[in-house]
């Protein structure tokens, strides 16, 4: 081969990832079990323990298995789940939902009795409780905004008398957070804090979810009150109004198709905590593809969640936490 004067470089980014120490110790996004919360489905009757075929690892619980599901998500230093509720009948209220022997309300008292550390937070919406499986009141085809909100605000006082430490409202109501401060706030619950779901998408990633909250609406879709997902200065808005209205966490979901809103929203909200939702599409995702044998698994959870958390996630809401939280575990 011929001899040409070609530049010997001075300057190599490469130095700084020659072996496993230096790496660790540039590394500018670390993950650790603190960032995961732990979405739980909750249920009637006894010795349930219902596997979801299309989120594999993940299950429905009767309240007598969430000792045991919650020592262990404890012994893993996960701070917090999320529960979601499947209720015995349903009705075009949602009446279980706001009930003082309500499934989450029954949920929560068992969580905090077994683990009372662990942070119990609570999904304040009314798809899983109503026999249309819209997010609010309906008459005919439409979403009643206005309706909806004191129902919201009902659900989220029951819960805090239940032993919750936050709630979550998730159903993209106009309103809705203010309603629910003031509902809590009334009912000497001014410490409650408020994780609102500012920015939510009417994303294609959820179907593994209405499976397993049985929540799928019965007619039409959630195009009227979830976001467009072509739509990224409208995320401000959303969570520029669920501030003034006194939310302490915002939420945007689902995550990884939503990367950039997630950075978007943490710097114009920096000093609010930001949680993303890493939605049950996007685990069964992985779960699909590693069954295959199409790429490793492990690496890809972790990758994925660093992802999430490099965009600008404080708190990130996944199915993975368990498995993810033993990988970080395991790797030292």
């Amino acid at each position: 081969m011929s001899k040409t004067n070609i530049p010997i470089p001075t300057i190599r980014p490469r130095r700084l990832r020659m072996s496993a120490g230096v790496r660790r110790m540039v590394r500018e996004t670390t993950l650790t079990a603190a960032d995961f919360i732990y979405p739980l489905f909750v249920t009637h009757g006894e010795n349930v323990r219902h596997p979801i075929p299309s989120m594999p690892g993940i299950f429905q619980f009767s309240i007598d298995q969430l000792a045991e599901e919650t020592a262990e998500i404890t012994a893993l230093n996960i701070p917090a789940v999320v529960l979601f509720g499947i209720p015995a009948a349903k009705d075009p209220i949602g009446l279980e939902n706001f009930a003082d022997d309500g499934i989450v309300q029954q949920a929560i008292r068992a969580i905090k009795a077994a683990q009372p550390d662990l942070i119990v937070i609570t999904d304040v919406c009314l798809c899983e409780y109503t026999d249309h499986g819209h997010c609010g009141l309906v008459q005919g085809d439409e979403i009643l905004n206005d309706a909806t909100l004191a129902v919201l605000a009902e659900t989220a006082v029951s819960h805090a008398n239940a032993g919750a430490d936050i709630v979550a409202p998730s159903g993209m109501m106009d309103g809705m957070v203010a309603a629910i401060r003031a509902g809590l706030d009334g009912a000497g619950f001014a410490n409650m804090p408020i994780m609102s779901y500012a920015v939510k998408y009417a994303s294609a990633f959820y179907g593994p979810f209405r499976d397993a909250a049985d929540g799928a609406p019965k007619f039409g879709d959630r195009k009227t009150h979830q976001m467009d997902p072509a739509n990224g200065r409208e995320a401000l808005r959303e969570a520029a109004l669920d501030v003034e209205e006194g939310a302490d966490f915002l939420m945007v979901k689902p995550a990884l198709a939503y990367l950039d809103i997630i950075r978007q929203t943490k710097e114009a909200f920096p000093a609010l905590p930001l949680a993303a939702y890493n939605v049950s599409g996007e685990y069964a995702m992985i779960k699909a593809a590693a069954a295959n044998g199409w790429l490793d698994e492990k690496k890809a959870i972790l990758e994925t969640l660093t992802a999430i958390k490099r965009a600008g996630a404080d708190l990130i809401i996944t199915y993975h936490a368990k498995e993810a939280a033993q990988l970080i575990m395991d790797n030292g």
